[in-house]
């Protein structure tokens, strides 16, 4: 772990103002297309002519030729002007944060998270979990992980089966945004034939798109339908937790685009609690858990220890059960590596984080 120098911290820092303003100012000038007028019998008329997630082509009927229908017109073209301005400034500092060090995301998982974006996943509660939020995390706090813990084709993301708030005309179609892409996502088989699919794949290629949501109950282990996501997804324990007030983050490679991810105080406890419920074929998966959570730990106790305090005191609102398997998830960290329980203890011990925390 190194961290990423200040004029690196700054540049990300522009970036998400950027991406936050050219979010809250969309516009139609923001679709990605362009009015056409045709003739019919004498008669002009509107079309538009867009690019959905994957540069499928669509054209859209819009209206007989009129004077108001002109004006939308007009406007459209003085501000895409602008809109193409801003992008290509978000390109310029993505390119200098590569060049300061900053982590990026591969292409064809970025590719997916673009599309998720543009459909509308994370301004619907969408929520990215995993190994590529963790490399997102980093960015956010100005730190650059061991590359070893930062590898991953698997995209997960999470959602709740209902919104906080009612949308009801709001949705996001995960299915067709993959099959626009024309990567050759297809749904993966369940084990079950009665259940829906949970994850999509793509044939010859370890890229993989899994769909979590929180499991309410134990024996609640049958796949949930997210109607706005028009999918379904496999029930986790402990994924409440984890996603609950999630941060907005850029996840990174050619350009940028806003994500959804936990919090990292609870994703940090979060890999603790997980790990002992990993079984023997997911070994690599539960040591990258515990380096991870190990390297979130050692950050946080020096530089954020309230964020600590707050989402341990959330654990123990939860009970006992809770509270032995993240203790259970610090002795496997004492075990498997020593030299990095150590420096968190140290630490923690100095800026009386973990001390407060009950944990040594």
């Amino acid at each position: 772990m190194e961290r990423l120098s200040l004029e690196t911290q700054t540049l990300y820092a522009e970036l998400i103002e950027r991406l936050t303003a050219l979010e809250a100012h969309r516009t139609i000038a923001h679709l990605r297309g362009s009015f056409a007028l045709k003739e019919v019998k004498g008669k002009a008329y509107y079309y538009f002519k867009h690019s959905e997630p994957g540069d499928v082509v669509r054209e859209i009927y819009v209206g007989r030729k009129t004077p108001e229908l002109d004006r939308v017109v007009e406007r459209f073209h003085q501000e895409h002007g602008v809109f193409n301005l801003d992008n290509e400034g978000i390109e310029r500092i993505c390119s200098m944060l590569r060049a300061g060090g900053i982590q990026i995301i591969d292409t064809a998982s970025a590719r997916v998270l673009r599309a998720f974006e543009e459909s509308g996943v994370f301004y619907l509660d969408g929520v990215l979990v995993g190994t590529h939020a963790f490399i997102a995390m980093g960015n956010m706090l100005g730190v650059k992980w061991e590359r070893s813990t930062a590898r991953t084709h698997d995209i997960d993301i999470a959602g709740l089966p209902s919104m906080g708030i009612a949308l009801p005309y709001l949705e996001a179609d995960i299915p067709k945004a993959l099959k626009s892409l024309e990567m050759g996502f297809f749904p993966v088989p369940p084990f079950d034939n009665k259940n829906p699919s949970v994850s999509f794949s793509v044939r010859g290629h370890s890229l993989r798109v899994d769909m979590l949501t929180p499991q309410r109950k134990p024996e609640d282990t049958a796949p949930v339908v997210i109607p706005r996501f028009k999918t379904a997804a496999q029930p986790l324990m402990f994924l409440d937790y984890l996603i609950e007030k999630p941060v907005r983050v850029a996840a990174i490679n050619g350009g940028a685009v806003l994500v959804n991810i936990p919090q990292p105080a609870r994703f940090a406890f979060h890999k603790l609690i997980v790990y002992g419920a990993r079984d023997a074929a997911m070994h690599v998966k539960a040591g990258k858990d515990l380096q991870q959570a190990g390297m979130l730990f050692s950050f946080l106790a020096g530089e954020r220890s309230g964020d600590l305090i707050i989402a341990w005191e959330e654990i123990k609102r939860r009970g006992k059960y809770w509270i032995k398997r993240v203790q259970t998830g610090l002795l496997a960290l004492k075990k498997k590596y020593p030299d990095q329980y150590m420096s968190i203890r140290e630490m923690s011990f100095a800026e009386g984080t973990l001390k407060v925390l009950g944990l040594f």
